[in-house]
């Protein structure tokens, strides 16, 4: 019997390989990026189009390389980073493996061409699947292009599963802005489809940040610093009011190495304490630098997941380093042991019948002559004249507040606009002369989230959220369907200036969000105009903090796979549905009510969450038994 075992040629065992280091577009990206980083290079240029499908390209003004190196590059483990088992406990650079190259030859048409500064010609290298097509010498600029062309051309199976434009560019930028932040001192720049989405200078981490998140996220932004024995910390935490309800902003480096920990995530989050509002995720990019003895990064091709040899050590020092930077600067309530109690009580206020309502002088109190010096009681008249018209203008108008009925004001926070939801619901009154007036039995909402409502088989217990969320979903679906919407233009428009993602995220859905009833132009360097807004929110919503919302949203959504309409729809129902927390007057109750019960799906929100749930009378009854 002839033996079974046997050596797999060189292209199925890269394309294998490829399997594990080549998952997407964004992980060709990250592979070429980080040898351009270790190559040397001070500037790295990255061009995308069709989101890495059709051809991704990293420029760099590294150290090149000769034409042996250059051939040898694409061999199965071959690597320039590391000689000996050793070196794996004291890895400095991004790579080590030497797969990743050899990987992407496998699967895709490779063209690079490079040089060595000391070089008067460099080497052009052209690979398709495994196989050189072309090597010759080439007239080209001291560093190192190559270019990847038809990812997956010969793995359809990879290809087809590769999803959307806008998700498969998200990750790219993802790894882009990962490298881009760990590496603040390097000049970087992203194209897509011919139009420059990142320009990023080098210079600071702050610099780099604001370059990454936008010009508005300068105010956010907490320094954190610790020095020990065993480790340095440092970076910035954003401050709590900032928090968002969607991952994506959060940064651990390790060594200069983006990983991802869930157990330093805890670490972090508990730092802030109850600063932090529910269900959000704060802004945070905090560098680790520890001895590379202490860690070992072997541990997944993607390098992102790392051990300690004292994990519960860096928690401490993370948890401790991020409480003391949130206090330094005043964002965590602090208390004062040695501040004198007397110094701390408020100055007493008199009583609005102990006010005074006159003017004129005032006998200066201590008992002191008038001769003991007339320019100084002149000043204390003068003093108290100024005092007494401060405390007249705080209790005008207070006696005609008092003579209004209690049943007039309005619940809810001043700042706080009541929710409208049209309706024609009233109570229904008896039309027979005579007869006592019959009043429809009113919704009732518990803690500001749910309404209770009464059914002829028992009782109806609504989510006021989901069932807003399903409401607006389906009249957004419909809107965009129909190409109508009513804008309720603005008196002064507002600008908002947007991180570069979000900003070219936004572009491409300029169209259907205004289809909405928005009014947003461009206005150029990430920067929109909205001149309008859907009537229905006008005055009742935030429009920067609604569009930002819809954003945050939509990027969440994009791995469902679903239609630009329907993720706009889903997006723009979840930002502008009434939130939990909210009161409601009854008619508004309900008004929710009735709309839910007119959508064509009204037991789901668009999320998959329950809107409503019944229970019967004799399912109550049984409850008391």
């Amino acid at each position: 019997m002839a033996d079974l075992i046997q050596l797999l040629p060189d292209a199925i065992a890269n394309q294998i390989a490829a399997g594990e280091v080549i998952q997407r577009p964004a992980s060709a990206v990250k592979e070429l990026m980080e040898n351009a980083i270790d190559a040397g290079a001070t500037e790295v240029k990255l061009v995308i189009k069709d989101a890495g499908k059709a051809l991704i390209q990293v420029i760099d003004n590294g150290c090149g390389m000769s034409e042996t190196d250059a051939r040898m590059a694409f061999e199965r483990h071959a690597t320039s980073k590391i000689r000996s088992a050793q070196d794996l406990f004291a890895i400095r650079t991004m790579g080590f493996r030497g797969e990743a190259l050899a990987s992407i030859a496998a699967i895709a048409q490779v063209e690079i061409k490079t040089r060595r500064h000391s070089d008067e010609l460099g080497t052009r290298l052209v690979i398709d699947g495994s196989e050189i097509k072309a090597q010759e010498p080439c007239q080209c600029p001291q560093g190192t292009t190559i270019s990847i062309k038809n990812l997956f051309f010969n793995v359809p199976a990879r290809r087809n599963f590769l999803k959307s434009n806008p998700v498969e560019m998200r990750h790219i930028n993802d790894e882009f802005q990962r490298i881009a932040i760990a590496n603040s001192d390097i000049f970087f720049s992203l194209h897509h489809n011919g139009s420059e989405i990142f320009h990023l200078p080098g210079g600071k981490l702050r610099q780099r940040l604001i370059g990454v998140f936008g010009s508005h996220s300068n105010k956010k932004l907490v320094p954190v610093a610790e020095e020990t024995e065993v480790l340095r910390l440092n970076g910035y935490v954003g401050k709590p009011e900032f928090a968002k309800k969607t991952r994506g902003e959060q940064y651990f480096f390790v060594n200069n190495r983006f990983i991802k920990s869930h157990y330093l995530n805890h670490a972090l989050v508990s730092a802030y304490e109850d600063l932090l509002p529910t269900g959000t995720y704060p802004l945070y990019v905090i560098f680790i630098d520890i001895d590379p003895k202490r860690i070992d990064i072997n541990v997944h091709p993607t390098k992102q997941e790392i051990k300690f040899e004292d994990e519960r050590l860096v928690y401490n020092y993370l948890r401790v380093s991020v409480r003391h930077a949130l206090g330094q600067y005043n964002v965590m309530p602090s208390l004062d042991f040695e501040q004198d109690p007397t110094f701390s009580q408020p100055a007493p206020i008199r009583p609005r019948s102990e006010a005074p309502t006159g003017t004129g002088s005032v006998k200066p109190s201590g008992g002191s002559s008038p001769a003991a010096g007339q320019g100084e009681a002149s000043s204390d008249a003068s003093r108290h004249a100024s005092n007494l018209k401060h405390w007249q203008d705080v209790y005008e108008g207070l006696d005609e507040f008092d003579a209004q009925p209690e049943a007039q004001a309005t619940p809810g926070s001043e700042h706080e606009e009541p929710l409208t939801l049209e309706s024609d619901w009233k109570e229904e009154q008896s039309s027979t002369p005579g007869e006592p007036v019959q009043e429809k039995k009113k919704p009732t909402q518990l803690h500001n989230s749910y309404i209770l409502t009464q059914i002829k088989s028992g009782i109806m217990l609504l989510d006021q959220q989901a069932a807003h969320e399903r409401i607006l979903y389906e009249r957004y679906l419909h809107v965009l369907s129909q190409q109508k919407s009513t804008t309720q233009k603005q008196l002064f428009p507002r600008t908002l200036s947007l991180p570069p993602a979000d900003a070219e995220l936004l572009k491409e859905l300029l169209e259907p969000i205004n289809q909405l009833g928005f009014d947003i132009q461009e206005f150029g360097a990430n920067t929109f105009v909205i001149n309008g807004v859907p009537a229905e929110l006008a005055g009742k919503q935030d429009d920067l903090k609604t569009i930002e919302s819809l954003l945050e949203q939509y990027k969440g959504n994009l791995e469902l796979n679903l239609g630009t309409h329907e993720n706009i729809a889903r997006a723009m129902a979840r930002s502008a549905a009434i939130k939990k927390g909210k009161m409601l007057e009854p008619n508004e109750m309900q008004t929710l009510i009735d709309q839910l019960f007119g959508c064509e799906v009204p037991y789901l929100s668009p999320s998959g969450k329950r809107c409503f749930i019944t229970m019967e009378l004799e399912e109550l009854a049984k409850r008391f038994e």
